[in-house]
């Protein structure tokens, strides 16, 4: 339990001060906007027999504000001792803009909107101005989880407040805008208990309130699930209505269609899945994550909800609900307390329906920093060397969902500069790089990579980034535009780096035009990375030693861990991925060997003699370094295993 704020020293100054209002700028408060929740409405409603405690808390509301008036020490005044730097004619400015009739700002919010005070020091004033203790810390394990539940989160949002804790009969509430009386006498009502508010930065505030209220949304809760599955049995789903909603967090009271939906979307991103698939079969629908690169069955909806599930996960992308013969595709922009979400959506009409896919796009955990990416101290220095080149080509290679498009966005990102011209050309735009150009492909209206990559070359870039080769079109513009003083930063789907330029001449782009203008390939994969708080370890067999050619001395003094499962994990024994990475540069014996046409095997070879690390080989580095299992591994790179 955290140290209470009201100690008993400040009890005295507490009751007559419960809450604060800036001097310079007293304002009557409106209850109307804080009872317009119908829920604190009902709530007080149901409430409005006054108790002792509020007859008490009413009588003394009157004392409180004759105190505040007859109180003289001013914010401005407490400001300026605070900090030194703050002068007071800057504090009269402030007043004088405050007492304007065309804003309605107090004094301390125009002062820390023109950064002449921070909030810590506009919290701490307010906290000396009127003996309001500040709140000391809003640690999740000190959020009192019964106080929160009383309060709808759309309320505590709006208001910035949130109750943490319970001393007695009153209730500790963080608050942040000590003018707002009206919320405080709600919170009376709704929490039955003497309030004693103490006082918030805004943000901290926000942050807490996100943190409290997401396990409400009850993330893998079977009671959940089996509520809403009652819920879909028991309701006539025709007439739903299908509005959505700007946070996935405030979904009290939607339509059980909605709060499924909801509550499939927010337990993917919690999971961190990179996938949900909603799947139609004959008598029922089937949906499942993809987490970590493996597929997970969730839950089973009736088939009789299959309708309503599809028309809300279209009307939320902005897909024609009435179009269900062909492959649509959309995107769904959407928040997760208070984080942005973004959503890539594509339909597929089956026998038995139409089937989704959701791919999430959490851009808030994309690693942009090629130190964080998983790369050892050889290769780190590589690739840096490689994204500093001022013309040619770099190919990164490997299936879909290996993590290429991170990796290149992560190359952009440390060469980002104001003195380069960076240009990307993209299906579809997955993060927005601030500093960067980024062209969406649209191939309806003509708009396909070729095209996009034509118009690049007229807007003087210095660096182009093509999300895919796919076709010989785009592979020779990409190479002129190599040969001509550009970088160029592209994927193409092989399974190793070698293959990479055999694909290119498969597609018809001339040998002798590979070999001038590619710098360097790399293939990677993404493996599960095991759990820290349950990997335990344990000795090989020979035949897995044998497999990764891993010898006795290079097992000397290290140790191999496998999966084991705890409920840190769900059980898998693996939380997160990592990838393993096989870099080829281009030298002069590969280059001579592209000239001759020479087969991707037979390169390998080459560049492994001169030092290339194979994707096994980088593998067997991180089972070594303890982050991977063997069995991961052997899994990644089985291509490895049926070319040898």
């Amino acid at each position: 339990m955290s140290q209470n704020p009201w100690d008993d020293d400040n009890e005295a100054t507490a009751s007559e001060s419960t809450l604060v209002i800036e001097r310079e700028k007293i304002k009557p408060q409106e209850t109307k906007n804080a009872k317009s929740d119908p829920t604190v409405r009902a709530t007080i409603k149901a409430n409005a027999s006054p108790t002792p405690e509020q007859l008490t808390a009413a009588q003394n509301k009157e004392a409180l504000e004759d105190t505040l008036r007859k109180f003289s020490n001013k914010l401005g005044e407490i400001l300026v001792s605070i900090n030194p730097t703050l002068t007071e004619e800057q504090v009269e400015h402030a007043v004088s803009q405050s007492n304007e009739k065309s804003t309605s700002e107090m004094i301390g919010e125009i002062l820390l909107k023109k950064k002449l005070v921070t909030e810590d020091e506009l919290v701490k004033a307010l906290s000396m101005q009127s003996g309001i203790p500040m709140t000391k810390k809003l640690d999740d394990a000190e959020i009192d989880l019964e106080l929160t539940n009383k309060i709808p989160i759309s309320f505590a949002k709006k208001h910035l407040i949130l109750p943490y804790e319970k001393v007695g009969s009153s209730v500790l509430v963080a608050i942040s805008d000590p003018n707002d009386i009206s919320v405080i006498d709600d919170l009376r009502i709704l929490l039955q208990s003497n309030i004693k508010p103490t006082l918030s930065k805004k943000n901290d505030i926000m942050n807490a309130i996100h943190r409290a209220y997401e396990p409400t949304a009850a993330q893998g809760d079977p009671e959940l699930h089996q509520n809403l599955m009652n819920d879909l049995d028991s309701q006539d789903l025709t007439s739903v209505d299908l509005n959505e909603t700007q946070d996935l967090l405030d979904s009290d009271d939607e339509a059980p269609i909605i709060r499924l939906v909801n509550t499939l979307l927010f337990r993917a991103i919690k999971e961190k899945a990179s996938d949900i698939h909603i799947e139609p079969a004959e008598k029922d629908i089937t949906v499942r994550f993809r987490i970590d690169g493996i597929l997970y069955e969730i839950m089973r909806p009736p088939k009789r909800a299959q309708a309503s599930i599809t028309s809300r996960v279209k009307i939320m992308a902005g897909i024609d609900i009435a179009e269900k013969r062909i492959p649509q595709d959309g995107r769904i922009k959407t928040r997760l307390g208070g984080k942005n979400v973004d959503i890539r959506v594509s339909t597929l009409p089956t026998s038995y329906g139409e089937r989704l896919v959701l791919r999430i796009l959490d851009t808030a955990s994309v690693v942009l920093n090629l130190e964080d990416l998983g790369f050892d101290d050889q290769q780190l220095s590589l690739i840096k060397k490689i994204t500093q080149l001022s013309h040619g080509i770099f190919l990164v290679t490997g299936p879909t969902g290996s993590g290429k498009t991170s990796t290149l966005y992560a190359c952009l990102t440390s060469i980002n500069t104001p003195d380069l011209n960076i240009i990307t050309v993209e299906n579809p735009v997955e993060i927005q790089l601030a500093g960067l150009g980024q062209i969406q492909v649209d191939e309806k209206v003509g708009l396909t990579f070729a095209e996009g990559l034509r118009s690049i070359l007229r807007q003087d870039p210095d660096v182009i980034m093509v999300g895919e080769i796919r076709d010989k079109e785009t592979a020779e513009i990409a190479i002129q535009a190599s040969l001509t003083g550009h970088f160029v930063f592209s994927t193409i789907h092989t399974n190793d780096a070698a293959s990479s330029i055999t694909r290119l001449v498969d597609m018809g782009v001339e040998p002798f035009l590979i070999s001038s203008s590619l710098v360097a390939a790399m293939a990677q994969r993404l493996v599960r990375r095991l759990c820290p708080s349950c990997k335990e370890a344990y000795m090989p067999t020979p035949q897995e030693l044998k497999e990764l050619n891993i010898t006795p001395e290079k097992l000397k003094g290290r140790t191999i861990y496998r999966p084991k499962g705890c409920p840190a994990c769900a059980k898998t024994g693996y939380k997160g991925r990592m990838a393993i990475y096989e870099i080829m540069p281009v030298d002069d014996t590969i280059r001579s060997m592209i000239l001759k046409n020479t087969d991707a095997g037979t390169i390998k070879k080459a560049a492994a003699s001169s030092g290339l690390a194979t994707l096994r080989e980088d593998g067997t580095k991180k089972i070594l370094s303890g982050f991977t299992s063997i069995e991961e591994v052997l899994r990644a790179t089985q291509e490895d295993t049926l070319v040898a």
